[in-house]
């Protein structure tokens, strides 16, 4: 009997860690079903392991795990498996399973064309529901986002080593390499917003969605209107393509060119500048408003903030929560406010510091295989990197996501009361040179970890006892 074939796709917004633990999981769940598999990778360096149109031919089935735009269109006509990024971690297993016994749904597209226009879209019988569809949307936004901000981010942190003023040319620590740092990094910040705009129009409604998403997105970066009038220009940008394409789905086939290359970018840029130009005024003042809540909130109660932070960096790792807080800091980091982000890069390093430590206290209630990802995770951990902590997690959901949420929350509340800033939005303890308050940082991540790490230690202690007594029983039956 031939083995069944089967193709995958995964892609994470960050594209670091979910992306290539999503397809290992899938790679070691076929080998055990004796499934062959072809995984391509999303990640942050771009497509790897690509899928050629002789595999996608091939395959008795796709599995698409991601959290953004993989060109699912070239699928069409294949069994198809849609599901969140985390869910391919989780349950590869399972998705295989049911590519084998044919329960998944056939993809249902007018073309494979990757290049398909927003028009030629038809309904999808696999299509992902509503609400996934459009955090895909603005996953696919933020993971283009994310190259600017970190780049940007750290260069412009780097400047602050030749002083906090050493880029102003009136003050006596100026630096000339200092302001070059500081004025290239700010570029890549001040593209943050229309990239996140672009990219989520790109999603919406592919390449013709690009140039909208783009304008709209500047217009609301320098209207003050922030990422969430990007987030607005970017949505809108995109399904306003999308209406034209269904208003101009009449146009002859001979003017397909012009549309793409005239009508697309005329009627878009107009229609969607015009309403972003409308709406970047209550935009900002909505910006504005969340701004000024959370800078009381950090100077007024650091302790219900260190919570709320830490809970959701801790309750996801890396998934839509995590993501929240962290595109809130990195937003707050481009308006200058440089503690917030301190707080929510505490509490994503804790949860796998937390994990090593539990392997390393508490060594026997670990197997080698969880002791050798213990001390990966001191590495993952020390570099920003929270999904390291996801497959300690998945074993037992209920008691260490938790733990976790708990440690997080110590070492982001920490953190806020000793007045940590971190002008850097990754990087982990790389970025310590330039964190004002570095040892007061370290010593915080390292209270909730530790805390963490114990309370994880004697959970697993406790269950491993209770498992002993009930053999016991068993044995004196």
């Amino acid at each position: 009997m031939e083995k069944v074939k089967i193709i995958a796709a995964t892609g994470c917004p960050t594209g670091i860690a979910h992306t290539f633990m999503a397809a290992e999981s899938l790679k070691i769940a076929a080998k055990k079903l004796g499934v062959d598999i072809k995984v391509e990778t999303h990640g942050q360096v771009g497509v790897e392991n690509a899928l050629t149109p002789e595999d996608i031919r091939q395959a008795d089935g796709v599995i698409v795990a991601a959290d953004k735009d993989v060109k699912v269109e070239r699928f069409a006509g294949k069994l198809l498996i849609d599901v969140p990024v985390a869910q391919g971690i989780r349950d590869a297993e399972g998705l295989i399973q049911k590519i084998i016994d044919g329960k998944a749904k056939i993809f249902k597209a007018s073309s494979s064309n990757e290049e398909v226009t927003p028009s030629e879209k038809k309904d999808v019988e696999a299509s992902p529901s509503f609400g996934r569809a459009i955090y895909k949307h603005l996953m696919n936004g933020v993971s283009h986002m994310l190259p600017f901000i970190v780049g940007g981010g750290v260069l412009i942190a780097l400047s602050f080593l030749f002083g906090i003023h050493s880029a102003e040319p009136s003050h006596s620590t100026f630096n000339p390499i200092a302001k070059l740092l500081k004025d290239i990094g700010g570029f890549g910040f001040q593209l943050m917003v229309p990239v996140l705009a672009a990219y989520i129009a790109e999603s919406i409604a592919k390449r013709p969605g690009l140039v909208a998403g783009f304008v709209g997105g500047m217009i609301a970066s320098t209207g003050g209107a922030g990422f969430l009038g990007g987030i607005v220009a970017g949505f809108l940008a995109g399904y306003i393509i999308v209406l034209l394409s269904k208003l101009l789905s009449k146009v002859p086939k001979s003017l397909e060119g012009l549309k793409a290359i005239f009508l697309y970018p005329v009627l878009g840029m107009l229609i969607a500048g015009a309403l972003m130009l409308f709406l970047v005024q209550p935009m900002t003042a909505i910006n504005d408003g969340m701004k000024i809540f959370l800078s009381n909130f950090q100077n007024a109660n650091p302790i219900i903030l260190g919570v709320i932070v830490g809970c959701m960096c801790a309750f996801d790792m890396g998934g839509p929560i995590n993501k929240a807080a962290y595109v809130t800091g990195t937003a707050l980091l481009a308006e200058g406010n440089l503690y917030f982000m301190a707080g929510v890069s505490a509490a994503c390093i804790t949860p796998p510091l937390v994990t090593a430590f539990a392997t390393l206290f508490f060594k026997k209630y670990f197997s080698e295989s969880e002791r050798n990802a213990g001390l990966i995770n001191f590495i993952l951990g020390s570099t920003h990197i929270t999904e390291g902590a996801i497959p300690f997690a998945a074993k037992n959901p209920i008691v260490v996501i938790p733990i976790l949420m708990v440690a997080s929350s110590v070492s982001a509340t920490l953190t806020y009361m000793f007045h940590v800033q971190v002008p850097a939005p990754h990087g982990g303890f790389l970025v310590l040179p330039v964190v004002t308050g570095a040892t007061k940082w370290v010593i915080a991540i390292l209270t909730g970890s530790l805390i963490g790490g114990f309370a994880f230690g004697f959970a697993r202690k406790i269950n491993a006892q209770k498992s002993l007594d009930v053999k016991e029983e068993n044995l004196s039956a």
